[in-house]
């Protein structure tokens, strides 16, 4: 298999170069590998450790599949789903990440502050929510501000549309931006493929966010035939059951990479105050004309937002959740940098504890 490697021209890959072949091209296209990735590596180096994309994350390592060959990789990788990753066969702990074009993560649920990856190189966040309880404009808003952190086109999906009026559920989810898209499908007819083909295109990867039981996995079905197990809502409560149990990367032939997320009930910001500042664009601009930079917006003087509460330009309501999730990003943040510092000199005493002991 790695003689077989070996003989490939990886040099089509490369930006301006022209394929001799379109077979190779087609197959590692469609598992989603773009010039970005290419130009982190040589040629040669394609040749003797061949592009493989992790598709599902284990306790104890990560699966992965090339163009030609699966792979299991090492857990000291630190790989997430939807990572690029050059393969070495003889030495798979020396197998390389590479760059991610983005990256959707979140603090992990639970107080040891941990930094959680959710996907990696993505082109589109399909942010999935149904017309019935589980909607919820907050939730939302913290789906698209990671998009937006990580450089990825957001999409609104609300699903289920035949249990009530779409109608008001559209106009509040059209209100949280005027850049995300918003589409109400039904999610067990052909209106997927259809609504949904222009981001599904061959070598993108999509990803449906969103909670429990909203239908992410039956999207994933109707546009992937990928046989997922799917559950219906509880009609006491609306809320969802638990179908998928892990996050898994699908391929469509002649078609894109499609990622399957279980609900997270749990969406704490962290190191996303650009994502932030770009969903709330006119609060964040209107709070850089207030006359004091470090304006809390409660009881200073010359406050521009304030002023605005006071003339009904801006709603209250999405205020306090702007303010709530700024502090909550500004907290999670600085406690994961603190863990990395405390870490690193962890780290660094181990080290030196070794050391000693070997002299």
């Amino acid at each position: 298999m790695k003689d077989t490697e070996m003989t490939r021209d990886y040099s089509q890959f490369f930006p301006g170069s022209k394929a001799t072949s379109s077979k190779p091209v087609s197959a590692l296209h469609l598992l989603g590998w773009q010039p970005f990735f290419a130009q982190q590596c040589s040629v040669d180096e394609l040749a003797q450790t061949p592009p493989v994309r992790v598709t599902t994350v284990h306790r104890n390592g990560a699966e992965a599949v090339g163009e030609t060959i699966n792979a299991f990789l090492s857990p000291t990788l630190e790989a997430t789903v939807g990572d690029w990753v050059l393969f070495d066969a003889d030495q798979p702990t020396h197998s390389r990440v590479l760059e991610r074009k983005s990256l959707i993560k979140r603090r992990a649920p639970g107080h040891d502050r941990k930094l959680q990856l959710i996907a990696a190189n993505l082109d589109t966040a399909f942010i999935t929510t149904s017309c019935n309880a589980d909607f919820n404009v907050a939730r939302l808003e913290r789906y698209i501000a990671l998009a937006f952190e990580a450089e990825v086109t957001p999409v609104i999906l609300l699903t289920k549309p035949d249990l009530a009026d779409p109608a008001p559920y559209i106009a509040q989810a059209s209100a949280i931006s005027d850049t995300v898209p918003v589409i109400a499908l039904n999610a067990k007819s052909d209106e997927p493929c259809e609504k949904l083909a222009p981001w599904c295109k061959p070598g993108q990867t999509v990803a449906f966010l969103g909670s429990s039981g909203v239908g992410k996995s039956t999207l994933v079905n109707a546009i992937a035939q990928a046989g997922l197990d799917t559950q219906g809502i509880r009609e006491d409560d609306a809320k969802g059951r638990h179908t998928t149990t892990r996050r898994e990367l699908f391929f469509i032939p002649d078609g894109c990479a499609v990622l399957d997320t279980p609900g997270m009930r749990e969406l704490q910001m962290t190191d996303a105050a650009s994502g932030l500042a770009e969903l709330f664009d006119d609060l964040d601009t209107l709070a850089q004309s207030c006359k004091f930079n470090d304006c809390a917006h409660d009881t200073e003087p010359g406050c521009a937002i304030k002023a605005a509460l006071a003339s009904g330009e801006i709603d209250e309501a999405r205020f306090h959740r702007w303010q709530k999730l700024i502090a909550e990003d500004a907290f999670n943040s600085a406690s994961l940098a603190e863990r990395r510092a405390k870490d690193k000199a962890f780290g660094k005493m181990v080290k030196g504890i070794m050391k000693d002991s070997r002299k």
